[in-house]
């Protein structure tokens, strides 16, 4: 991969490390040299070749012995809601979004807590305090938007999406817990394709598909679906990609 005329782009290859999708297993992952700040452009280009952000830090699994983490993303054009997702849509069609900018908002991190404490107790991501929050989810230099979802006054949601060239990259959502009829997870990667489409972009990004972890399943429920594998981004046969259709979205 070469980055765009006229960028510099250095990599670095952690050690092996304790894998946080699949127990018992190590991970390995290469990063953009954090020294170097990307612009849309390249993040557009890195993007394409399976690298996704956390913070400012852009990075992609590079396990040796281990291809499990397969990324994936929507052909926005293309996508065909099923009725799961139409009913998805009309349950909520009282919920509208507002853009914001990627900065500190007090009931933007209480609804971060309440929804890290109650899908992720035990794990690493507990009990998160300002720094951390905006450590994971903001960056200096990627055209970030908090897209807010709200029921009146009400903060249902937010969906952290960064825009790129060719698409929107789902960062991160995060929601109320206590409302899962309204399956806000799946609700925000509807709007954002939506959302892809109105900006007339060709993708919308989804990150990594991980066939033995089952918070990944949602991702399989949208078509069509293409994955990159072997430097070569392919269809998903739709079999395949339907088996997590009745499945609300986890993010």
């Amino acid at each position: 991969m070469k980055p765009p005329t006229g960028t510099s782009l250095g990599f670095f290859v952690t050690p092996p490390h304790k894998c946080g999708y699949l127990p018992g297993r190590n991970a390995v992952t290469i990063f953009v040299d954090p020294r170097r700040r990307p612009n849309v452009q390249t993040y557009t280009l890195l993007s394409q070749h399976g690298f996704r952000r956390s913070g400012d830090h852009v990075y992609r699994p590079q396990c040796p012995d281990c291809a499990a983490c397969i990324p994936v993303r929507i052909p926005v054009a293309e996508f065909e809601a099923t009725r799961a997702q139409r009913r998805t849509l009309s349950i909520n069609s009282d919920v509208y979004l507002v853009p914001k900018p990627p900065t500190f908002q007090r009931e933007h991190f209480t609804l971060y807590e309440r929804y890290i404490n109650a899908r992720h107790s035990g794990g690493s991501m507990e009990n998160p305090d300002r720094d951390s929050y905006l450590e994971f989810l903001t960056s200096g230099w990627a055209d970030s938007v908090f897209y807010e979802f709200r029921r009146g006054r009400e903060l249902l949601a937010v969906a952290v999406v960064d825009h790129l060239l060719d698409g929107l990259s789902a960062v991160y959502t995060f929601f109320d817990p206590t409302l899962p009829r309204r399956s806000l997870g799946r609700l925000a990667i509807l709007k954002q394709i939506e959302l892809a489409r109105t900006l007339q972009l060709k993708w919308l990004y989804l990150g990594y598909w991980i066939e033995e972890c089952r918070k990944m399943t949602y991702k399989r429920e949208y078509w069509p679906l293409e994955q990159l594998s072997g430097g070569t981004w392919t269809r998903l046969d739709r079999s395949d990609a339907m088996i997590g259709s009745a499945l609300p979205g986890a993010r």
